[in-house]
């Protein structure tokens, strides 16, 4: 096992999804701020994890192969941090693949939306602007508009036509938390709930759901993110005890895309090598 190293980041992102750097930029950047661990988690894919564990080697920095999983529990948005799953596990690649076509149809169908009432935006347009295999989210959507002229940033962008609350938002198809769960603990992986209580991105779900998912084999929850307040902390670190839980801290860092920097928010090394314990073998990459 490669030496671990104390400043942990376990929830970036690359171009693969919706950061806006591509793998080896971003552990680049990591060894910059002087993280020296850092969890690639794109949302529903794998693809930049070979990159990302190469730009390691190069800038000693360890890198931890994850995946965001976008769920939905009736209607809720949850996400599920993936740590250290086989990618080759076939039940796991094929929910990814599944939620990967839908989130692909999903954007198509907004673009089409958005251009009906005069927005300068294109399906084509946004799978131009995104690289190789990307899974699309509504950013890329809010990329092409910012390209376009049409809003200064992403934020603009979602304010007003990208939210949920919009009527050209297209929902995506998405597993349960706790099949997603059950998914990743097959593969051999670590499940881990992402920014539990972040009332401000929109509902959340109950300590009931949260029970459910570990009941299903959760290890932890992201305790430490910048949408999480103090109230919200207090709350999911009183989870984390009850429930005997692995407490993480994460920046979610998405390149230019969002505000959140690089080791705003860290995991403590030993609940790091509880996290490890829980897994199944699978390799770190990079130093």
């Amino acid at each position: 096992m490669p030496p671990l190293r104390s400043v942990i980041d376990l929830h970036t992102h690359s171009w693969c999804s919706d950061g806006t750097e591509p793998p080896a930029e971003l552990v680049r950047q990591a060894a910059r701020a002087g993280v020296g661990t850092v969890a690639l988690t794109d949302h529903d894919v794998t693809t930049g994890w070979e990159e990302a564990g190469a730009a390691g080697r190069e800038h000693g920095v360890v890198v931890v192969p994850g995946i965001e999983i976008s769920c939905s529990w009736r209607g809720i948005s949850v996400h599920l941090l993936a740590y250290l799953p086989d990618p080759d596990d076939p039940d796991l690649g094929a929910e990814l693949a599944r939620s990967r076509h839908s989130r692909d149809t999903r954007i198509q169908v907004m673009a089409e939306r958005l251009a009906a009432d005069g927005y300068p935006v294109s399906y084509a347009e946004v799978r131009a602007a995104s690289p190789g295999e990307t899974s699309l989210g509504r950013p890329h959507l809010a990329d092409v508009l910012v390209a376009n002229g049409r809003y200064p940033d992403r934020e603009a962008a979602f304010a007003e036509v990208l939210a949920s609350s919009s009527p050209y938002y297209v929902s995506h198809y998405a597993p349960s938390p706790v099949e997603a769960v059950e998914l990743v603990v097959a593969a051999g992986g670590a499940a881990v709930m992402a920014h539990p209580f972040a009332s401000k991105r929109g509902r959340v779900v109950t300590e009931e759901v949260i029970e459910e998912m570990v009941e299903a084999g959760m290890v932890g929850l992201e305790v430490d993110h910048r949408d999480h307040d103090r109230t919200d902390r207090e709350r999911a670190a009183a989870l984390v005890r009850r429930l005997g839980l692995v407490r993480t801290g994460s920046s979610d860092y998405h390149g230019a895309g969002k505000p959140n920097l690089l080791g705003e928010n860290t995991t403590d090394p030993a609940e790091f090598e509880r996290l490890l314990e829980t897994t199944a073998g699978q390799r770190l990459l990079g130093a």
